[in-house]
């Protein structure tokens, strides 16, 4: 795998938009954001098409592809954040250079549809890319939890993936070694088959979901997508993120898997559409260990 750099005092930071562009009631959060990250010491550059919104939904694939393959070449960026979440960054799939992105590895950042984006990039090159923070959200949550999961991932390079208060328990027990992946359930499922599928073998899945786009059933949908297509049959286990439905998530998995499956499981309340964001390295070799405290560990640094 390949290991971005961390970030330093005094290094540039690029803000994409391969989601949703930045609309004017994104403005307020963004700017606080931009203020933040300035008084930490760092400098904003937004890509040419963040505020593009041609198609009504945003800029074009081959804009946002653009936008994408610029920040990786350029060398004053350091590190990239997803403007903010929404719909469709797997449309930027064919238009992404991945040998140039492979040759300027660096931090990439986002939750939620940007599940998809940095999911396939380290499919496709090897680069480590993280579940966290999108740009706008560093500020607009009422709490500095993200911020605060950043500064440690990226500047201190701390590899705890557990804060004192974040409750985590078993739902089901054992022992697993594997790569990270996933994020956004619904963004998983999607990628568990087709020409961007992602490889699920021998790796630690984790997932969350938004319950205000997803009742239920869908998640049910989801699981039953990923159960389908094998995706069970290949994973070492499962970290189950946050759910805000009228069923847990943790019981829809459990119906979707029927006792079939003997991988350990266990859920946290530290990621996800919820206040509390970790940042999650994808690709990074991880240990959960259901007998101990901190039930998921990262075995190897994330950035260096």
């Amino acid at each position: 795998m390949i290991i971005p750099k961390k970030l330093e005092k005094g290094d540039k930071i690029g803000v994409i938009a391969p989601s949703n562009p930045i609309t004017e009631e994104r403005l307020e959060a963004i700017n606080e954001s931009i203020l933040l990250m300035e008084s930490s010491g760092f400098s904003i550059e937004f890509g040419k098409y963040v505020f593009q919104n041609s198609l009504g939904y945003g800029a074009t694939a081959k804009q946002k592809a653009e936008d994408i393959n610029k920040m990786f070449e350029n060398k004053e960026i350091k590190a990239i954040f997803c403007a903010t979440g929404g719909a469709n960054s797997n449309s930027t799939f064919e238009y992404l250079d991945y040998e140039l992105i492979k040759n300027n590895p660096k931090i990439l950042c986002g939750f939620s549809d940007a599940t998809s984006l940095t999911n396939m990039i380290t499919q496709k090159t090897g680069l480590i890319t993280f579940n966290g923070p999108t740009f706008k959200a560093l500020t607009s949550w009422q709490t500095p939890y993200g911020y605060e999961q950043v500064m440690k991932r990226f500047v201190k390079q701390e590899i705890s993936l557990r804060e004192e208060d974040d409750e985590f328990i078993t739902l089901q027990e054992g022992i697993a070694e594997g790569r990270l992946i996933g994020g956004n359930l619904s963004l998983a499922a999607g990628m568990s088959a087709g020409s961007y599928s992602l490889d699920f073998t021998d790796k630690i899945l984790f997932i969350e979901e938004l319950f205000l786009e997803s009742p239920p059933e869908m998640v049910s949908h989801y699981l039953y997508e990923m159960k389908q297509n094998g995706v069970f049959d290949k994973i070492k286990g499962i970290w189950v993120g946050n759910y805000e439905g009228s069923i847990a998530l943790e019981k829809i998995l459990f119906d979707t898997l029927q006792q079939e499956y003997k991988f350990p499981i266990i859920k946290s309340n530290n990621f996800g559409h919820t206040e509390k964001k970790q940042v999650i390295p994808i690709g990074t070799m991880a240990r959960i260990d259901t007998s101990k405290v901190n039930k998921i560990e990262l075995l190897e640094n994330c950035v260096k």
